[in-house]
């Protein structure tokens, strides 16, 4: 199997790994300990969960604190719900946390619009009123990065606050350091499933979502699992250190990839993006007859969490593109475990397999 749906997730760093399984625990171990215990065995653990925090907190900006959670969409919810925020201004190509979060707090929500390559105008008005704006930093469907300082600017300006979706960007890109709040996944960075983030700066309150224990400074309720927040905090220590090597490896990965699909359209900026993000479309293309025909190549029509829902992509919607043209778009995503000549041989088989289709 080749493996090209790095924005569903990504394969697991064997750093990451191996610093959950002490923490894992066996019946002979006391890695299983609750870390909101008093006794020596809980204070180590929740020894590892402050590491780990502080590791995460390396890849955010100074000034704030990192809540865990279970992932970018309780830590979205947490944010946006927790605000206190009455109106909210999101862009086009939010995921769906942010654009459903939106609105059913705020059934008015106002949806900023996004150009033909899937940007937004960095001196896009912001209604009146408006108590938060989110938008994300890179697009998980098309890989477009957003001018998201000067957005939060923009909503500064306007009195509100500004939410950063940076699931797709975190370890790979320099946080946007004037936002408010930034949600974060482990598994977008070669961490485990089942654990996110909030940072939040500093002198902002939040009402909390989940109520009981009053762990994680009274804002999220529940017994952390020192596994996944050290696989977590490896994991962004991991990208840290290795941001430019990724970076540079992605550069040739999609060079690579555009050079064997030169004939498929771009979708989104071919500037401003994350360049493991290859997102391309083919005219008269049957995306469906191309998955089947290709079942050892994992890659997407389209966002992981919308899959099956049989809808075109809001994503591509919102860049002006046609119901017919959306649902003819395939997206690759490839990163650090991806191997050139596997994705070169891959990219082949899959124009291969459209033109046998007869386009």
């Amino acid at each position: 199997m080749i493996y090209l749906d790095y924005q569903a997730t990504t394969p697991l760093a064997p750093e990451a790994r191996d610093a959950m399984l002490p923490w894992l625990g066996g019946a002979d171990t006391q890695g299983f300990a609750n870390p909101h215990s008093p006794h020596r065995p809980g204070r180590a653990a929740a020894a590892a969960v402050e590491v780990a925090r502080e590791q995460v907190a390396s890849l955010l900006p100074p000034g704030g604190k990192v809540i865990f959670t279970s992932g970018a969409t309780e830590a979205i919810n947490l944010a946006m719900a927790g605000s206190g925020a009455r109106r909210f201004a999101v862009s086009a190509i939010e995921h769906a946390a942010v654009l459903d979060t939106a609105r059913a707090l705020d059934p008015l929500a106002h949806v900023i619009p996004v150009d033909s390559e899937g940007l937004v105008d960095p001196l896009v008005s912001i209604p009146g009123e408006t108590g938060l704006v989110a938008v994300m930093q890179v697009n998980n469907e098309i890989g477009t990065i957003q001018p998201v300082e000067e957005l939060a600017e923009r909503a500064h300006a306007a009195g509100a606050l500004f939410l950063c979706d940076a699931v797709q960007g975190a370890g790979k890109l320099a946080p946007p350091g004037n936002a408010d709040m930034i949600a974060v996944s482990a598994h977008k960075m070669y961490g485990p499933k089942g654990i996110g983030a909030l940072w939040l700066r500093d002198g902002l309150d939040l009402k909390p979502l989940i109520h009981g224990g009053g762990q994680e400074q009274g804002l999220r309720s529940g017994t952390l699992s020192p596994a996944l927040c050290a696989g977590f905090g490896a994991a962004a220590q991991l990208a840290k250190a290795r941001m430019d090597a990724d970076a540079a490896l992605v550069e040739d990965l999609w060079r690579r990839a555009r050079a064997v699909l030169s004939r498929w359209t771009l979708n989104g900026s071919a500037t401003r993006r994350w360049h493991g993000n290859l997102n391309v479309r083919l005219v008269g293309l049957d995306v469906a007859r191309l998955m089947s025909d290709l079942r050892d190549i994992a890659f997407s029509a389209g966002s992981a969490c919308a899959s099956g829902s049989g809808r075109p992509s809001h994503v591509l919607r919102a860049l002006g593109l046609s119901d017919k043209e959306a649902k003819t778009s395939i997206r690759l995503g490839f990163g650090r475990y991806s191997d050139a000549g596997e994705l070169e041989d891959a990219c082949a088989r899959i124009d291969a397999a459209a033109a046998a289709q007869g386009v």
